[in-house]
């Protein structure tokens, strides 16, 4: 096991446990990440959404309120612990027929359908390979489509994240705006004609 300081760690490459989740999806947390006042103005009734990286469902479970019976949200996670978490509450919410889970592999996302909008909260820091990420992210946007990328400024610094930005933009994504998000550094991306 690391040390508690590595997890904290800007340079600490690591997948989040199971075990950590709770500290991402509380109560508390709603105080400082609304979930409807960070994605309200990207998602529409009957989108279809990706949510790489859900954990246990924080954002997963409001986008598939947010999308309706029409819209789906497919929840990418290479940890099928997290995807039977989430699969759990959603049953719980009622949400369940709106979710797609896809268990992803270390070098595949493993969707095939395109997206109108795209979430990575908290997550592209633990990307090994972060080029092949956008790459892949990039091909499963609409033309329309919006991507939002939020990452923890304790695990991030501006020059990790600004060298994260260019993989971003050699994929093909332009920099639409950056949303203010809480202890985040985020960007929200478009798709730029190649």
């Amino acid at each position: 096991m690391k040390k508690i300081s590595d997890l904290f760690s800007s340079d600490f490459e690591h997948i989040c446990p199971r075990w950590l989740c709770f500290t991402f999806d509380n109560v508390f947390r709603k105080l400082i990440h609304n979930p409807y006042k960070i994605l309200h103005p990207y998602i529409r009734k009957g989108n279809t959404v990706l949510d790489i990286g859900p954990g246990i469902g924080y954002f997963t479970i409001p986008m598939a309120k947010m999308v309706g019976d029409k819209g789906r949200v497919i929840a990418v996670d290479i940890q099928q612990e997290m995807l039977s978490a989430i699969r759990k509450k959603a049953k719980r919410a009622g949400v369940l027929p709106r979710i797609v889970f896809q268990l992803a592999s270390s070098d595949s996302l493993g969707v095939k359908v395109k997206a109108d909008f795209i979430l990575a909260f908290w997550m592209v820091h633990e990307v090994p390979d972060k080029k092949r990420f956008f790459s892949q992210v990039y091909s499963l946007l609409k033309k329309s489509g919006r991507f939002l990328v939020a990452e923890p400024k304790i695990h991030l610094n501006k020059k990790e994240f600004m060298r994260m930005l260019n993989y971003a933009r050699k994929a093909g994504f332009s920099v639409e705006k950056s949303p203010d998000i809480f202890l985040s550094r985020s960007v929200l991306f478009f798709k730029k004609e190649k």
